[in-house]
């Protein structure tokens, strides 16, 4: 029922757009008719004087062109000369619409999906760091540094979405990772004005996912299309935990002032279960969409946990949970080219670690809000292609600077 409730919505919204088409027909074909006729009045008769009352009596009267009456546009402009040209702009005016849906949930109506993306992310964090304790609650006693972290993260992704029927969507991503870390410590060697810095970079695989996309039901009424959606995200990168480090300064009593990993990693080192639900509602011009969900991670045991490069200490990792929504409109410029603004929120709680033969202990500060707001425009290259760009604009502290992405899917 729903899928002819669809049928029927798509006839009608085709009838509409048919009509009109013959309304500004008819309207073109009454003017190039009275300029006709009126150029015939003007062409002096002949014959005898009966023959040429005859012909007038004979002609119509010229009926006067609507003011309002616009020229011929060329059919490359919008205006369908002919009914291939008709059902070629029917199919072009879903073309924005299914690449929004493509973006935001899936297409079931896809057999299969290929897509190449690429983003660029950018981190910059300012810390004051306290080593010390304060005498009467207004002296402070200890060492004062500035700290900076600066990261920038390439991520590639090849993902696969395979479309079984027309309700479900199978999907795979094969992520590689590329991330420069830059570290500056201020207060080096004892001096104030010193500032130690350091590098470290990594490059892998990254975590592999895979998911599916369930159409609960299709958009009907003030209802939007709304899907399932259910995922796994599988370890296959470079977890953070047991990864050496550098120590590039120490006091005198042999206290780590300064160390840094010496590499940086590619994943989150745990097994991670996703689900969440997705709409999309179409309201012309607009295209409203959102999304909610919720990530699980499990825990995971790594033989060292600690920073410490002198120590050695196993345990287990548990990392927060981590709820995310998000929603946005989307406006078609014309039939290939749309622009959308979202906003969208990440939250995530505490992480905890257990080192053995002990008790469970939350990580304070692991926590984090990342807000984002988003700018995307998405352009039908060809009747296969599209090429979509996204901006995304960190709001929180926990979020990225700015993130940068590109997508190239190709449907097959």
């Amino acid at each position: 029922m729903g899928e002819l409730m669809q049928e029927l919505a798509a006839l009608k919204a085709s009838y509409a757009q048919e009509v009109r088409r013959l309304r500004e027909l008819d309207m073109r074909m009454q003017a190039l008719q009275a300029r006709v006729s009126g150029q015939s009045a003007a062409t002096p008769a002949t014959g005898t004087p009966d023959t040429a009352i005859a012909a007038a009596a004979a002609t119509p009267a010229p009926q006067p062109a609507p003011v309002a009456a616009p020229a011929a546009p060329p059919p490359q402009e919008g205006y369908a000369g002919s009914a291939e040209d008709a059902r070629r702009a029917r199919e072009e005016d879903t073309r924005s619409v299914a690449d929004v849906k493509q973006q935001n949930q899936a297409l079931f109506n896809q057999r299969l999906i290929l897509e190449n993306s690429v983003s660029y992310n950018r981190y910059d964090r300012k810390q004051l760091t306290l080593n010390g304790f304060l005498a009467l609650d207004a002296i402070f006693l200890g060492n004062i540094a500035i700290e900076n972290v600066e990261s920038d993260t390439l991520n590639y992704n090849f993902a696969a979405r395979w479309g079984l029927n027309p309700r479900l969507t199978l999907n795979l991503d094969l992520p590689y990772i590329a991330r420069k870390t830059v570290y500056q410590k201020g207060g080096a060697g004892g001096a104030a004005a010193s500032v130690a810095q350091e590098q470290t970079d990594g490059a892998g695989l990254g975590d592999i996912s895979a998911s599916a996309n369930y159409k609960l039901f299709g958009e009907r009424g003030f209802l939007p299309e709304t899907v399932l959606n259910v995922g796994v995200t599988a370890p296959t990168g470079r977890e953070p935990y047991g990864i050496p480090w550098k120590v590039l300064e120490r006091d005198e009593d042999d206290f780590i002032r300064f160390a840094v990993p010496e590499e940086q990693p590619t994943g989150n080192g745990v097994w991670q279960a996703t689900v969440g639900l997705s709409a999309v509602k179409t309201t012309d011009p607009a295209i409203l969409f959102g999304n909610i969900g919720y990530v699980h991670s499990f825990a995971g045991s790594f033989d060292d946990l600690d920073n410490n490069p002198d120590t050695v200490n196993p345990g287990e990792v548990q990392l927060g949970r981590a709820f995310y929504f998000g929603a946005g409109v989307a406006f078609a410029f014309n039939e290939r080219t749309s622009l959308s603004i979202s906003l969208s929120d990440r939250l995530n709680a505490r992480a905890r670690t257990r080192y053995e033969n002990a008790d469970w202990i939350k990580v304070i500060g692991s926590d984090a809000n990342a807000a984002t707001f988003n700018l995307g425009v998405t352009h039908a290259l060809n009747a296969n292609t599209t090429l979509v760009g996204l901006l995304g604009i960190g709001l929180t502290p926990d979020a990225p600077d700015f993130n940068l992405t590109f997508k190239v899917p190709y449907m097959l």
